[in-house]
C-alpha cells in the first residue's frame, strides 16, 4: 500500500498582523511549514508529500529551502482559490492505490505517532479525522438565541485527516459548497461517516501570534 501527504499551505498572515504568510514565519529557527514537513518525513509511513502552495509563494518557498539548506523531498503543486480547490489539486494528481493524509500546513507539531496511527486507522475504516474532545463548556447561538451543549459530544477538528485515495477522488469531483469547511465535510456529503481518532492537545494551529508563542514554548519543553 502506497501513502501520500497532502500538506495545504495557501493561507495568508492577516489574522497573524504580519505580511509574511504563516506558514512561513520562523518557529525555534525553521519556518513553520518546513517543521509540518519534518514531522511526516520522519513517521514510519514515510508518505510522499505533495506541498500544496499559491503560485506566487512558489518562488520564495524555493528560497527559504535554499538559505535552510531544506533538503526533504517533496512536490509542489499549485494552490487553488479556495482549500477545496487546493486539495482537489492534489487529489487529482495522485493515481496510485493508496491511502492519503491531509494536513494544515500551520500545524508543526503533529506528531509522527498521531500520523501513523490515521494511516493506520484509515487503512482499517476507510477514513480517520483527529480531533479532540472540548475540554470548555460550549454553547449554540442560534436566532440570537443561545442553548447549551454537552461537551462530551463536542469535538474540535484537526488534521491529519486521512482517507481511502477511492473515497477522495469521489468526494472531489462534487461541486464546491460554501460549507465544505475541511475534507471532512467533503466526504460526509457523499453519505460517508466519519470515523474520529483522538487527536493531541499540542496539535495547534498557527492562527494569531499567541500561537506561535505558545508553539515556541511547547517546542522548548
Amino acid at each position: 500500500m502506497k501513502y501520500y501527504a497532502i500538506i495545504v499551505a495557501g493561507g495568508s498572515g492577516n489574522r497573524m498582523q504580519t505580511e509574511t504568510p504563516k506558514q512561513f514565519l520562523i518557529l525555534k529557527n525553521l519556518p513553520v511549514l518546513m517543521h509540518t514537513i519534518k514531522a511526516f518525513a520522519q513517521s514510519d509511513t514515510q508518505p510522499k508529500i505533495l506541498l500544496v502552495l499559491n503560485k506566487d509563494q512558489q518562488g520564495y518557498w524555493r528560497r527559504l529551502c535554499d538559505e535552510f539548506n531544506f533538503r526533504i523531498p517533496h512536490e509542489v503543486i499549485d494552490g487553488g482559490t479556495e482549500r477545496f480547490y487546493s486539495v482537489k489539486n492534489a487529489v487529482d494528481c495522485i493515481n496510485d492505490d493508496s491511502f492519503v493524509a491531509i494536513h494544515d500546513a500551520v500545524r508543526p507539531l503533529v506528531s509522527k505517532e498521531l500520523i501513523d496511527n490515521c494511516f493506520k486507522r484509515a487503512e482499517a475504516f476507510g477514513n480517520v479525522i483527529a480531533a479532540v474532545q472540548s475540554s470548555d463548556s460550549v454553547r449554540m447561538l442560534r436566532n440570537e438565541k443561545s442553548s447549551a451543549l454537552r461537551r462530551d459530544e463536542i469535538y474540535l477538528v484537526q488534521t491529519p485527516q486521512t482517507f481511502s485515495l477511492k473515497i477522495l477522488k469521489a468526494a472531489y469531483q462534487q461541486d464546491f459548497a460554501s460549507h465544505f469547511t475541511d475534507d471532512a465535510s467533503v466526504v460526509e456529503a457523499l453519505n460517508e461517516e466519519i470515523n474520529i481518532l483522538e487527536g493531541e492537545r499540542n496539535n495547534i494551529k498557527i492562527t494569531y501570534p499567541i500561537d506561535l508563542e505558545l508553539a515556541e514554548l511547547l517546542l522548548r519543553s
